[in-house]
């Protein structure tokens, strides 16, 4: 592993402008080393501090750390708080009651706000409906929601009394979602009649109704279904209950229920290797905590001023952390938008931002580069001013997609935080502080303070500056998941392995480390490719795709090759129409010495193929699994149900000829 070999050159630096970095939560380069210096001098004293001092806890801790049963770590674990309280109370008692908490904009433009007062009074009032449906402390509660005030609410409210939840994406499936019910035990589901998604209905209550015939839910007592369209539903009787006649009766005052820091605060499940989803469990106390702090530091969070709009949905972990709980538990007004960035025209995420103001806005790479096949005018057309931090999240970002972030959207003013953090990590890992950390476009830069990462070979040595390896943290950190639900052992092969030593957690990204010591993340271990002896991080050869002028996204993968081991397989978007005949066979001539003059030989794709995009789940994840089926030319076995566009593989079968 330590000879993966890093095939990315890139040299442009950009430092945060004097003027930013005035202002800055963390201001300049000392301040950042200052808190790793504090972090590396007294690890407990460093987050402990930072707990006392960013947490309103009921009950205060009294010992920070317990590594005693790793690697199943505790934190704070005789402390009690409530998460719901730290987002809402915590605010109106500071006095913003009044102040906008939510700006939800609607598939069809229509824009409703809530304020924090209104908001901990419709928490109340649907925890209270909870309470009144046997939910107690410590019960599961699957929510499967559009994204809306409502599905924020039903989180908090879960949180309001101690409930664990489990958010289903809406895209996903209804055998999905039978799983999840089964695996976590679900005693209620929370759910809309449907969801609107460029224009058309998504229908979640049927699927309920479907995930539930397919059998095995016997811990599922109640289904509780929102009217977002007022679409036809079938309502079992006894079993199904309406969110509107549910809440009515109910007081909008909830006493929260105090927790111990320990106390699951969710589950959410993320795929597993083997099929099975992995129901990450996360903690409460170091969860909120990661929170608040990369709110803080990585988002450089100014409650009073900013407009804040993170784009993901609230059924992946970026939608908990920077959704529903950190921007909240910060006191911040945010976004939230129920669509899909192209429609009604291809300008909607610039548009909204003009209409809200946005001065903070994080997204996915996915989102930015088939925003880029639409062209520069577009966002040209509207007045992006008022942005003065920009994200990204969820893979890494190529240099090209990062330029044309900073110099269309940011206008070459806003610094761009690349995030790297899973849904295992809870909150961002390693990220640019932007008002102290230089960034380079495809780097995720440096960790946060008080996160002690990196780079190992298979034995758990360090590799040098350079060389690739392993991506590990080697310190638990608060809000690290606590374990698999209801899957310890597993837990602990997949995160701690022996091989390790059984302490250092395990990203399962391969990774290298610059001479400035900077983290360029290659891939996930498993999409590394080995060609001729050498081994190549996948993300890096679409990176030199997408750096031809002709192409908006590229995917790669390997299939198996008799003389080189691997071939490398491309699939490539263009700018403009697809390519088909002699001027297909034109570009994959072009596009091969490109990548040879660009990366060298060795990473020549052996067969590059061209589609109108490519397949990817309603979050804009890119289903390398599916992608590498095809290029094995293997039959497609798997569930396609949660993809946007499965016809798209079909027309990705087509090998140039």
């Amino acid at each position: 592993m330590a000879d993966i070999t890093s095939v990315l050159h890139e040299t442009r630096v950009f430092p945060p402008s004097a003027e930013f970095a005035a202002k800055a939560n963390v201001s300049g380069m000392a301040a950042y080393e200052a808190l790793m210096n504090e972090a590396k001098s007294d690890y407990a004293g460093f987050w402990g501090r930072l707990a006392r001092e960013n947490i309103s806890w009921h009950k205060l801790f009294s010992h920070v750390l317990d590594e005693s049963g790793a690697p199943f770590y505790k934190w704070f674990d005789d402390g009690e708080l409530n998460v719901s309280w730290n987002c809402l109370d915590k605010n109106i008692h500071a006095g913003k009651g009044d102040k906008t908490a939510l700006i939800f904009e609607a598939d069809d433009g229509t824009v409703t706000t809530s304020t924090y007062n209104d908001l901990l009074k419709r928490v109340g009032k649907f925890a209270n409906a909870l309470k009144s449906l046997g939910v107690t402390k410590g019960d599961r509660v699957i929510i499967y929601m559009p994204m809306s005030i409502e599905a924020v609410v039903s989180m908090q409210a879960c949180a309001r009394i101690g409930a664990i939840h489990s958010v289903v994406f809406g895209g996903f499936s209804a055998k999905s979602l039978q799983e999840r019910i089964i695996d976590a035990g679900a005693k209620v589901v929370v759910t809309a009649d449907e969801s609107m998604r460029g224009g058309k209905a998504v229908p979640l209550k049927a699927a309920v109704d479907e995930a539930i015939g397919l059998g095995g839910c016997n811990s599922l007592e109640k289904v509780v279904v929102y009217k977002r369209s007022g679409g036809a539903v079938n309502m079992a009787s006894g079993r199904d209950v309406w969110w509107h006649e549910a809440t009515a009766s109910q007081p909008d005052e909830c006493e929260p229920v105090w927790v111990n820091a320990e106390h699951p605060l969710f589950i959410l499940y993320t795929s597993g290797s083997t099929g099975k989803p992995k129901g990450v469990q996360h903690s409460t106390g170091g969860y909120l905590l990661g929170a608040l702090l990369s709110m803080k530091w990585v988002f450089d969070a100014k409650p009073e001023t900013d407009v804040y709009w993170c784009t993901a949905d609230v059924g992946w972990i970026t939608g908990h952390t920077y959704v529903a709980y950190g921007p909240l538990a910060m006191g911040m007004t945010e976004v939230i938008f129920e669509g899909i960035p192209t429609y009604p025209h291809a300008g909607r995420f610039w548009e909204m931002i003009q209409k809200h103001k946005v001065t903070t806005f994080y997204t996915a790479p996915t989102a930015i580069r088939s925003l880029i096949k639409l062209g520069a005018d577009l966002p040209a057309k509207f007045d992006l001013s008022s942005l003065r931090l920009l994200g990204t999240v969820g893979e890494p970002i190529n240099p090209e997609a990062w330029m044309w972030y900073h110099e269309h959207i940011g206008q070459n003013r806003c610094p761009i935080v690349d995030t790297w953090w899973q849904t295992e990590t809870g909150s961002n890992m390693i990220s640019p502080l932007p008002g102290a950390v230089p960034t380079k476009p495809g780097s995720c830069t440096l960790p946060l303070p008080g996160i002690m990462v990196g780079v190992v070979d298979e034995a758990g040595h360090d590799v040098e500056k350079g060389h690739g390896g392993f991506l590990v943290i080697k310190r638990p950190f608060p809000s690290q998941l606590r374990t698999l639900w209801g899957d310890p052992e597993r837990f602990r092969k997949t995160y701690f392995p022996e091989e390790l030593g059984g302490k250092m957690y395990l990203a399962g990204d391969s990774t290298h480390q610059d001479a400035d010591g900077y983290y360029w993340i290659m891939g996930r271990i498993d999409d590394v490719l080995n060609v001729s002896g050498h081994r190549l991080g996948t993300m890096e050869i679409e990176s030199a795709l997408v750096s031809n002028p002709r192409v908006a996204e590229a995917a790669v993968v390997g299939k198996p090759h008799d003389i080189k081991g691997e071939a490398v397989v491309a699939f490539v978007v263009c700018k403009g129409a697809r390519p088909e005949g002699d001027e297909a066979k034109k570009l994959v001539a072009e596009l091969r010495e490109w990548v040879g003059k660009e990366i060298g030989p060795i990473a020549k794709p052996d067969d590059i193929r061209f589609g109108d995009n490519l397949p990817k789940t309603r979050s804009g994840k890119i289903m390398r699994r599916l992608l590498r089926a095809i290029a094995k030319g293997e039959e497609i076995t798997q569930d396609v149900s949660t993809l946007e566009n499965p016809a798209i593989l079909e027309q990705l079968k087509q090998a140039v000829v």
